[in-house]
Protein backbone atom coordinates (compact mmCIF):
# COMPACT_ATOMS: atom_id res chain seq x y z
CA UNK A 1 0.00 0.00 0.00
CA UNK A 2 1.50 3.48 -1.00
CA UNK A 3 1.51 6.05 1.64
CA UNK A 4 1.80 10.07 1.33
CA UNK A 5 2.19 11.82 4.22
CA UNK A 6 4.57 14.90 4.30
CA UNK A 7 7.67 14.06 3.53
CA UNK A 8 6.60 10.14 2.36
CA UNK A 9 5.19 9.19 -0.62
CA UNK A 10 4.24 5.84 -3.02
CA UNK A 11 5.83 4.16 0.01
CA UNK A 12 9.25 5.99 -0.43
CA UNK A 13 10.95 7.80 2.60
CA UNK A 14 12.04 11.45 0.80
CA UNK A 15 14.78 13.11 3.17
CA UNK A 16 13.67 16.67 3.08
CA UNK A 17 17.20 18.71 2.04
CA UNK A 18 18.02 21.54 4.48
CA UNK A 19 17.44 25.08 2.91
CA UNK A 20 20.27 27.51 2.14
CA UNK A 21 19.15 29.49 4.96
CA UNK A 22 19.72 25.88 7.19
CA UNK A 23 22.92 25.76 5.42
CA UNK A 24 24.28 29.68 6.10
CA UNK A 25 23.04 28.95 9.78
CA UNK A 26 24.89 25.71 9.99
CA UNK A 27 28.04 27.35 8.87
CA UNK A 28 28.23 30.52 11.00
CA UNK A 29 27.44 28.10 14.09
CA UNK A 30 30.06 25.89 13.33
CA UNK A 31 32.84 28.43 11.97
CA UNK A 32 31.96 31.57 12.88
CA UNK A 33 34.21 31.29 16.10
CA UNK A 34 36.98 30.26 13.71
CA UNK A 35 36.24 33.18 11.12
CA UNK A 36 35.87 35.83 13.70
CA UNK A 37 39.39 35.11 15.05
CA UNK A 38 41.20 34.41 11.54
CA UNK A 39 39.55 38.16 10.29
CA UNK A 40 40.57 39.88 13.49
CA UNK A 41 44.01 38.40 13.44
CA UNK A 42 44.77 39.18 9.93
CA UNK A 43 43.05 42.66 10.32
CA UNK A 44 45.31 43.30 12.89
CA UNK A 45 48.23 41.97 10.87
CA UNK A 46 48.11 44.42 8.26
CA UNK A 47 47.42 47.48 10.59
CA UNK A 48 50.56 46.68 12.63
CA UNK A 49 53.59 44.70 11.10
CA UNK A 50 55.33 43.28 14.34
CA UNK A 51 51.19 42.10 15.27
CA UNK A 52 52.00 38.13 13.35
CA UNK A 53 55.77 38.10 13.87
CA UNK A 54 57.32 35.22 15.75
CA UNK A 55 58.13 36.84 18.54
CA UNK A 56 54.50 38.32 19.26
CA UNK A 57 52.65 35.25 18.68
CA UNK A 58 54.31 33.41 21.58
CA UNK A 59 54.10 36.84 23.59
CA UNK A 60 50.45 36.74 23.33
CA UNK A 61 50.21 33.26 23.94
CA UNK A 62 52.52 33.73 27.00
CA UNK A 63 50.21 36.25 28.47
CA UNK A 64 47.04 34.00 27.72
CA UNK A 65 47.90 31.61 29.07
CA UNK A 66 46.97 32.49 32.83
CA UNK A 67 43.16 33.42 31.26
CA UNK A 68 43.25 30.10 29.28
CA UNK A 69 44.03 28.18 32.66
CA UNK A 70 41.40 29.83 34.81
CA UNK A 71 38.51 29.27 31.89
CA UNK A 72 39.77 25.38 31.94
CA UNK A 73 39.22 25.62 35.61
CA UNK A 74 35.47 27.37 34.79
CA UNK A 75 35.04 24.94 32.14
CA UNK A 76 35.07 22.06 34.77
CA UNK A 77 32.23 23.50 37.09
CA UNK A 78 30.27 24.19 34.16
CA UNK A 79 30.71 20.84 32.42
CA UNK A 80 28.92 19.62 35.84
CA UNK A 81 26.26 22.39 35.01
CA UNK A 82 27.54 24.90 37.87
CA UNK A 83 29.65 27.69 37.97
CA UNK A 84 33.06 28.13 40.50
CA UNK A 85 32.78 31.86 41.08
CA UNK A 86 36.56 31.44 43.65
CA UNK A 87 38.51 30.68 41.03
CA UNK A 88 40.00 34.28 41.16
CA UNK A 89 40.51 34.15 44.67
CA UNK A 90 41.85 30.78 44.57
CA UNK A 91 45.02 32.18 41.78
CA UNK A 92 44.94 34.94 44.24
CA UNK A 93 45.65 32.55 47.49
CA UNK A 94 48.26 30.54 45.80
CA UNK A 95 50.03 34.06 44.77
CA UNK A 96 50.69 34.85 48.31
CA UNK A 97 51.43 31.45 49.79
CA UNK A 98 54.10 30.87 47.15
CA UNK A 99 55.46 34.51 47.68
CA UNK A 100 55.33 33.60 51.67
CA UNK A 101 57.14 30.86 51.32
CA UNK A 102 59.81 31.68 49.62
CA UNK A 103 59.91 35.42 51.24
CA UNK A 104 59.04 34.89 54.50
CA UNK A 105 60.58 31.73 55.58
CA UNK A 106 63.34 30.65 52.93
CA UNK A 107 61.99 27.88 51.40
CA UNK A 108 62.76 26.27 47.97
CA UNK A 109 60.39 26.97 44.41
CA UNK A 110 59.51 23.57 44.70
CA UNK A 111 58.13 23.65 48.20
CA UNK A 112 56.25 27.41 47.06
CA UNK A 113 54.22 25.39 44.10
CA UNK A 114 53.35 22.47 46.28
CA UNK A 115 51.97 24.71 48.75
CA UNK A 116 50.15 26.78 46.40
CA UNK A 117 48.78 23.66 44.80
CA UNK A 118 47.88 22.31 47.70
CA UNK A 119 45.95 25.17 48.84
CA UNK A 120 43.99 25.30 45.68
CA UNK A 121 42.77 21.43 46.42
CA UNK A 122 42.05 21.83 49.49
CA UNK A 123 39.97 25.18 48.72
CA UNK A 124 38.12 23.20 45.38
CA UNK A 125 37.54 20.08 48.30
CA UNK A 126 35.76 22.45 50.57
CA UNK A 127 33.45 24.06 47.75
CA UNK A 128 32.66 20.29 46.38
CA UNK A 129 31.39 19.38 50.36
CA UNK A 130 29.58 22.98 50.74
CA UNK A 131 27.84 21.54 47.47
CA UNK A 132 27.94 18.40 47.41
CA UNK A 133 27.09 17.21 51.41
CA UNK A 134 25.97 20.74 52.43
CA UNK A 135 23.75 21.15 49.43
CA UNK A 136 24.23 25.06 48.84
CA UNK A 137 23.73 25.99 45.59
CA UNK A 138 26.97 25.92 43.52
CA UNK A 139 26.87 29.66 43.08
CA UNK A 140 26.33 30.74 46.32
CA UNK A 141 28.74 28.61 47.76
CA UNK A 142 31.50 29.43 45.59
CA UNK A 143 30.66 33.06 46.00
CA UNK A 144 30.79 32.59 49.18
CA UNK A 145 34.02 30.83 49.55
CA UNK A 146 35.71 33.55 47.49
CA UNK A 147 35.05 36.29 49.66
CA UNK A 148 36.61 33.87 52.79
CA UNK A 149 39.58 33.31 50.28
CA UNK A 150 39.85 36.76 49.21
CA UNK A 151 39.96 37.72 53.48
CA UNK A 152 41.80 34.99 54.68
CA UNK A 153 44.97 35.52 51.79
CA UNK A 154 45.58 38.94 53.75
CA UNK A 155 45.82 37.78 57.32
CA UNK A 156 49.24 36.36 57.29
CA UNK A 157 50.54 38.95 55.12
CA UNK A 158 49.19 41.71 57.28
CA UNK A 159 47.43 43.08 53.98
CA UNK A 160 50.52 43.89 52.07
CA UNK A 161 52.19 42.85 49.40
CA UNK A 162 55.12 40.33 49.55
CA UNK A 163 58.44 41.49 47.76
CA UNK A 164 62.06 40.17 48.87
CA UNK A 165 63.99 42.52 51.05
CA UNK A 166 59.95 43.52 52.70
CA UNK A 167 60.16 45.01 55.67
CA UNK A 168 58.26 43.33 58.33
CA UNK A 169 55.75 44.31 60.76
CA UNK A 170 58.13 43.63 63.68
CA UNK A 171 60.84 45.99 62.09
CA UNK A 172 62.76 43.18 60.98
CA UNK A 173 63.90 42.15 57.15
CA UNK A 174 62.28 39.46 55.60
CA UNK A 175 65.14 36.52 54.98
CA UNK A 176 64.38 34.96 51.82
CA UNK A 177 63.88 36.18 48.21
CA UNK A 178 62.26 34.62 45.47
CA UNK A 179 64.00 31.64 43.89
CA UNK A 180 65.30 32.02 40.66
CA UNK A 181 64.33 28.65 39.19
CA UNK A 182 60.89 29.73 40.14
CA UNK A 183 60.83 32.73 38.18
CA UNK A 184 61.49 30.80 35.20
CA UNK A 185 57.89 29.18 35.69
CA UNK A 186 56.96 31.97 33.71
CA UNK A 187 60.01 33.54 32.27
CA UNK A 188 61.65 30.19 31.19
CA UNK A 189 60.99 28.44 27.68
CA UNK A 190 61.24 25.25 26.07
CA UNK A 191 63.33 25.95 22.58
CA UNK A 192 61.16 29.09 21.46
CA UNK A 193 58.11 27.98 23.48
CA UNK A 194 57.84 30.00 26.84
CA UNK A 195 56.75 27.12 29.86
CA UNK A 196 53.47 28.70 30.52
CA UNK A 197 52.50 28.20 26.87
CA UNK A 198 53.53 24.67 26.90
CA UNK A 199 51.64 24.19 30.68
CA UNK A 200 48.91 25.87 29.13
CA UNK A 201 48.85 23.18 25.90
CA UNK A 202 49.41 20.29 28.30
CA UNK A 203 47.01 21.28 30.42
CA UNK A 204 44.40 21.80 27.74
CA UNK A 205 45.26 18.51 26.25
CA UNK A 206 45.03 16.70 29.13
CA UNK A 207 41.75 17.99 30.23
CA UNK A 208 40.50 17.56 26.19
CA UNK A 209 41.58 13.89 26.70
CA UNK A 210 39.75 13.22 30.71
CA UNK A 211 36.70 15.18 29.30
CA UNK A 212 36.01 13.34 25.82
CA UNK A 213 38.24 9.83 25.79
CA UNK A 214 37.56 8.77 29.49
CA UNK A 215 34.01 7.31 31.17
CA UNK A 216 34.88 10.04 34.06
CA UNK A 217 34.32 12.58 31.36
CA UNK A 218 31.21 11.25 29.32
CA UNK A 219 30.08 11.04 33.23
CA UNK A 220 30.64 14.76 34.22
CA UNK A 221 29.03 15.66 30.76
CA UNK A 222 25.94 13.78 31.93
CA UNK A 223 25.57 14.49 35.20
CA UNK A 224 25.40 18.63 33.15
CA UNK A 225 22.83 17.43 31.05
CA UNK A 226 20.21 15.87 33.29
CA UNK A 227 21.64 15.00 36.84
CA UNK A 228 18.75 12.92 37.75
CA UNK A 229 18.70 10.73 34.67
CA UNK A 230 22.47 10.52 35.28
CA UNK A 231 21.42 9.25 39.26
CA UNK A 232 18.89 6.62 37.84
CA UNK A 233 21.49 5.58 35.21
CA UNK A 234 23.97 4.66 38.73
CA UNK A 235 26.57 7.50 38.10
CA UNK A 236 27.56 8.78 41.65
CA UNK A 237 26.42 12.46 41.01
CA UNK A 238 27.57 14.22 44.44
CA UNK A 239 31.09 12.55 44.05
CA UNK A 240 31.80 13.50 40.41
CA UNK A 241 30.57 16.71 40.91
CA UNK A 242 32.83 17.17 44.19
CA UNK A 243 36.03 16.01 42.10
CA UNK A 244 35.06 18.62 39.07
CA UNK A 245 35.26 21.48 42.01
CA UNK A 246 38.88 19.75 43.45
CA UNK A 247 39.72 20.29 39.50
CA UNK A 248 38.73 23.52 39.15
CA UNK A 249 40.56 24.69 42.21
CA UNK A 250 43.60 22.88 41.38
CA UNK A 251 43.96 24.34 37.95
CA UNK A 252 43.17 27.66 39.17
CA UNK A 253 46.06 27.60 42.05
CA UNK A 254 48.34 26.79 38.57
CA UNK A 255 46.81 29.83 36.63
CA UNK A 256 48.40 31.64 40.44
CA UNK A 257 51.73 30.09 40.25
CA UNK A 258 52.50 30.98 36.64
CA UNK A 259 50.79 34.77 37.95
CA UNK A 260 53.06 35.43 40.82
CA UNK A 261 56.24 33.83 39.16
CA UNK A 262 55.35 36.69 36.15
CA UNK A 263 54.90 39.57 38.69
CA UNK A 264 57.93 38.21 41.03
CA UNK A 265 55.80 39.40 44.17
CA UNK A 266 52.96 38.14 46.05
CA UNK A 267 50.61 41.11 45.06
CA UNK A 268 47.63 41.24 47.24
CA UNK A 269 44.97 42.23 43.84
CA UNK A 270 46.61 39.26 41.88
CA UNK A 271 43.27 37.00 41.03
CA UNK A 272 40.86 39.48 41.26
CA UNK A 273 40.32 40.59 38.04
CA UNK A 274 40.80 37.47 36.63
CA UNK A 275 37.43 35.91 37.16
CA UNK A 276 35.04 37.83 34.70
CA UNK A 277 37.96 36.90 32.15
CA UNK A 278 37.86 33.54 32.89
CA UNK A 279 33.94 32.97 32.33
CA UNK A 280 34.00 34.81 29.25
CA UNK A 281 36.75 32.19 27.56
CA UNK A 282 34.58 29.43 29.08
CA UNK A 283 31.74 30.50 27.50
CA UNK A 284 33.04 31.85 24.41
CA UNK A 285 34.77 27.81 23.85
CA UNK A 286 31.16 26.60 23.77
CA UNK A 287 30.65 28.17 20.38
CA UNK A 288 33.99 26.54 19.09
CA UNK A 289 33.32 24.25 16.21
CA UNK A 290 29.06 24.17 16.62
CA UNK A 291 29.92 21.81 20.13
CA UNK A 292 27.29 24.10 22.44
CA UNK A 293 29.20 22.39 25.21
CA UNK A 294 32.07 23.66 27.29
CA UNK A 295 35.19 21.83 26.17
CA UNK A 296 38.98 22.17 26.33
CA UNK A 297 40.45 23.08 23.04
CA UNK A 298 36.68 25.63 23.11
CA UNK A 299 38.27 27.39 26.06
CA UNK A 300 42.06 27.69 24.57
CA UNK A 301 40.46 29.26 21.62
CA UNK A 302 38.59 31.67 23.89
CA UNK A 303 41.13 33.05 25.65
CA UNK A 304 43.57 33.25 22.42
CA UNK A 305 40.92 35.44 20.74
CA UNK A 306 40.45 37.75 23.39
CA UNK A 307 44.07 38.39 24.04
CA UNK A 308 44.58 39.02 19.94
CA UNK A 309 41.57 41.71 20.43
CA UNK A 310 43.36 43.50 23.58
CA UNK A 311 46.73 43.49 21.81
CA UNK A 312 45.77 44.71 18.32
CA UNK A 313 43.77 47.48 20.08
CA UNK A 314 46.17 47.97 22.19
CA UNK A 315 48.63 48.48 19.43
CA UNK A 316 46.17 51.05 17.48
CA UNK A 317 46.19 53.41 20.60
CA UNK A 318 42.73 52.35 21.57
CA UNK A 319 41.83 53.32 25.46
CA UNK A 320 41.65 50.29 27.93
CA UNK A 321 37.77 51.10 28.20
CA UNK A 322 37.21 50.78 24.57
CA UNK A 323 39.06 47.44 25.04
CA UNK A 324 36.87 46.27 27.85
CA UNK A 325 33.61 47.27 25.20
CA UNK A 326 35.43 45.03 22.67
CA UNK A 327 35.80 42.30 24.98
CA UNK A 328 32.07 42.16 25.82
CA UNK A 329 31.19 42.46 22.14
CA UNK A 330 33.56 39.46 21.55
CA UNK A 331 31.56 37.55 24.24
CA UNK A 332 27.91 38.51 23.55
CA UNK A 333 28.63 37.58 19.73
CA UNK A 334 29.62 34.21 21.18
CA UNK A 335 26.91 33.59 23.25
CA UNK A 336 24.61 34.60 20.71
CA UNK A 337 26.38 31.86 17.94
CA UNK A 338 25.60 29.35 20.66
CA UNK A 339 22.36 30.00 22.20
CA UNK A 340 20.31 32.06 19.80
CA UNK A 341 21.67 30.89 16.12
CA UNK A 342 22.63 27.39 17.01
CA UNK A 343 19.81 24.85 16.69
CA UNK A 344 21.70 22.94 19.29
CA UNK A 345 21.87 25.12 22.41
CA UNK A 346 24.93 25.47 24.66
CA UNK A 347 24.69 22.55 26.87
CA UNK A 348 24.50 24.37 30.10
CA UNK A 349 22.09 23.31 32.67
CA UNK A 350 22.25 24.24 36.29
CA UNK A 351 22.57 21.33 38.14
CA UNK A 352 21.55 22.39 41.43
Amino acid sequence: MAVSTGNVSTGKLRIARPSVGDRIRDLVVKYGFLAITVILFVVFALALPSFATPNSLFTMLKFASVTAILGLAVMFSMVVGGLDLSIGSIAGLAVQLAAMCMVFYNLTGVVAVGVALLAGVLVGLVNAILIVVCKIPDLLATLGMMFVVQGAKLIPVFGQSISSGMTLPDGSTAPGKFDPAFILIDRGSIGPVPVPVVIMIVLALVSWFLLTRTSWGRMLYSIGSNPEAARLAGIRVGLHRGAAYVVSGFLASVAGVILVARTGQGDINAGSSSLLEAVAVALVGTSVLGLAKPNAWGTLLGALLMVIVLTGLSGLGYKYYEQDTAKGVVLVVALLISFTVSRRKARYTPAT
